[in-house]
């Protein structure tokens, strides 16, 4: 079973940046697909950004320039760089592995503890 840890979250104030971390355990991570989401208290996590195995991107419309996913094969590493940060941004990001399943693809990773992000004057 993958074991997620994110880390890099903290306090921003607007228009500032963070990069986000998030370390897979396992051998198969070159091979997953990645993603990056956040929750919003009493929200379900939304999909931010994901990554293939091959290195293309996807973003959510609100994000898109500001944020970039991007993965470290080698350190079996994902990360997250947010730029030009806003209050609404201000969640708890995760990351997970995405597969196929049943036709859909989702995460399928037990979720980690998450990093927390606040952006605010």
């Amino acid at each position: 079973q993958v074991q997620l840890v994110e880390s890099g979250g903290g306090l921003a104030q607007p228009g500032g940046s963070l990069t986000l971390s998030c370390a897979a355990s396992g051998s198969s991570f070159s091979s997953n697909a990645m993603g990056w989401y956040r929750q919003y208290p009493g929200k379900q996590r939304e999909l931010v950004a994901d990554i293939t195995s091959a290195g293309n991107t996807n973003y959510v419309d609100s994000v898109k320039g500001r944020f970039t996913i991007s993965r470290d094969n080698a350190k079996n590493t994902v990360y997250l760089q947010m730029n030009s940060l806003k209050p609404e941004d201000t969640a708890v990001y995760y990351c997970n592995v995405r597969a196929w399943v049943g036709g859909t693809i989702r995460p399928v990773a037990s979720w980690g503890q998450g990093t927390q992000v606040t952006v605010s004057l």
